[in-house]
């Protein structure tokens, strides 16, 4: 009986602890330099931040999913350490004649993935960037080709130079948007 009251007063005292841990509101993450950013191997479990985004000057389809962390941003803050997004990057298909096909609303529609691009957000994660002028804040940005694993030879300061803008919208575009077609 005595040895039965003892895994019970364990038990209660486990349980007790565990109940007041305090959990961290932004995650313990690798630090990670500019281009090294690895894509999440679980990212199409995230929110979408925004679907079928189509950028008719380039032919693509934009498909942007945001890590549960970022998710929990309120409109009008800035996204928290921890935050990441990916975007897949697909060629729309095209017609014979080289025409992007259209689908009955309006849109492109989807051909092959092209590149997976992965933005993240980390204390000091800025600090890799060069040119320093281009500095994101703490983003940094990395592309990789369809596989996820292969490094794309788009140069990140790309990213950095489009985005830099965007400093009131913490460097994220469509943030507006984003926030507007949230549902929660």
């Amino acid at each position: 009986m005595n040895r039965i009251m003892s895994i019970i007063t364990a038990t209660v005292l486990v349980t007790a602890l565990v109940g007041c841990a305090q959990v961290p509101s932004t995650p313990v993450v690798n630090k990670f330099a500019d281009g090294e950013l690895p894509v999440p191997s679980d990212y199409k479990n995230w929110p979408k931040f925004l679907s079928e985004i189509q950028r008719p000057e380039v032919k693509q389809v934009r498909e942007i999913y945001i890590n549960p962390i970022g998710h929990r941003t309120k409109a009008g803050e800035a996204f928290p350490n921890g935050t990441v997004s990916v975007m897949e990057i697909y060629k729309a298909r095209e017609a014979a004649d080289g025409s992007a096909l259209i689908d009955a609303t309006g849109k492109f529609i989807k051909g092959e993935l092209l590149k997976i691009a992965v933005m993240g957000k980390g204390a000091g994660w800025g600090d890799s960037v060069k040119p320093a002028e281009l500095k994101n804040g703490d983003w940094i940005y990395a592309i990789y080709l369809a596989d996820a694993k292969t490094k794309a030879p788009d140069n990140t300061a790309t990213c950095r130079a489009c985005h830099l803008p965007l400093a009131d919208k913490d460097y994220v575009f469509r943030y507006g948007e984003y926030f507007q077609k949230r549902v929660n």
